[in-house]
């Protein structure tokens, strides 16, 4: 009677390896593919036939602007008349007489402008030199109580008399000394300059001191 007790005792043991076995069974039976391989059906499409119509190109046909309107006839009055020349071709022609022909036109003298030396053979000289000029300056007053001094440089012509023509400042210093310059130069007189031995325009420059200090 010993027997049941020994299967009490190994009762663990035969649950674990009952366990296993089931285990292993229940792995090999989710290995096993059972699907079943469905055979290729080969399918075969139509190719879609394609048409293609033929375009006709049409051409624009251009229609001609319509005709010119025929000019509208002006009536004329019928009490007007026109007078002919009456050319007598009789008339007798004396080829021997001179011809009436208008006088010619006056010749036109081209007026030649006149050289401007700059550098001549003799130059102009000034009738009682520069201090003679300045001494004919007088100060203004303005460039005085201004505290104004400088030097104010005149460019002009020498004419062929020896008068001065067409005078300019070209340098300036203001307070009413340009004026006074130009009119101490407009007032001096000049040998004037030659050329070949004759006398000619020449191109001049002359400075005009206005000194405080001199006065």
């Amino acid at each position: 009677m010993n027997r049941p007790k020994d299967l009490r005792q190994h009762y663990s043991l035969f649950l674990q390896i009952g366990f296993i076995g089931s285990l292993s069974i229940f792995i090999v039976a989710f290995k096993v593919n059972f699907a079943q391989t469905e055979p290729e059906i080969a399918q075969v499409f139509e190719q879609e036939e394609v048409y293609m119509e033929e375009i006709v190109q049409t051409k624009q046909v251009e229609t001609p602007p319509p005709p010119p309107r025929p000019p509208v006839p002006v009536e004329v009055p019928n009490d007007e008349l026109i007078e002919d020349d009456i050319i007598d071709l009789d008339a007798e022609l004396d080829f021997d007489s001179p011809l009436d022909l208008p006088p010619p036109p006056p010749a036109e003298v081209a007026e030649e402008k006149e050289q401007i030396f700059v550098i001549v053979e003799q130059q102009p000289e000034l009738i009682g030199g520069l201090a003679g000029l300045q001494k004919k300056v007088k100060y203004p007053e303005l460039a005085q109580r201004a505290g104004i001094e400088g030097r104010v440089i005149i460019n002009f012509v020498v004419g062929k008399d020896g008068s001065v023509l067409n005078p300019e400042v070209v340098r300036s210093i203001g307070g009413g000394c340009d004026e006074e310059a130009l009119r101490a130069v407009s007032a001096a007189k000049f040998k004037p300059g030659r050329q070949g031995g004759r006398p000619v325009l020449v191109s001049y420059t002359l400075p005009v001191i206005f000194n405080l200090n001199a006065k």
